[in-house]
């Protein structure tokens, strides 16, 4: 995995805009021009910020007709987050657990959750 490029996919408003949209899709995924709709962003913005974060492995697409539908890529996802956390308890797992809990998919926690600065 190259972190660098997957993090530097994402730092984008409208990039992560289509991700996380993608993530709460599920495995039905969207179409580019629901995409667009849903997010506000003209078909070539959108078309580029797919190329991106399809370069870096994030979301994967399949042709249906003359549309095209992206999904997001789990196992990218969580190939990030297991890099990300990977040092992050030092060898007590106490002090990851509130962060584990806190991404779960947990009903209680609203999906909009801005992490704590």
């Amino acid at each position: 995995m190259d972190a660098i490029a997957t993090l530097s996919a994402l730092a984008h408003d409208a990039r992560i805009d289509v991700f996380r949209l993608l993530v709460n899709a599920g495995p039905d995924g969207v179409t580019a021009g629901q995409i667009a709709d849903r997010l506000n962003i003209r078909p070539n913005t959108l078309s580029n910020n797919l190329n991106i974060l399809s370069g870096a492995g994030l979301v994967r697409s399949l042709r249906e007709g003359r549309s095209v539908r992206y999904f997001a890529n789990f196992d990218a996802m969580r190939g990030l987050l297991s890099f990300l956390m990977q040092d992050c308890c030092g060898g007590r797992p106490d002090l990851c657990q509130p962060i584990l809990d806190r991404i779960t998919c947990a009903p209680t926690a609203p999906a909009d959750m801005e992490p704590d600065q």
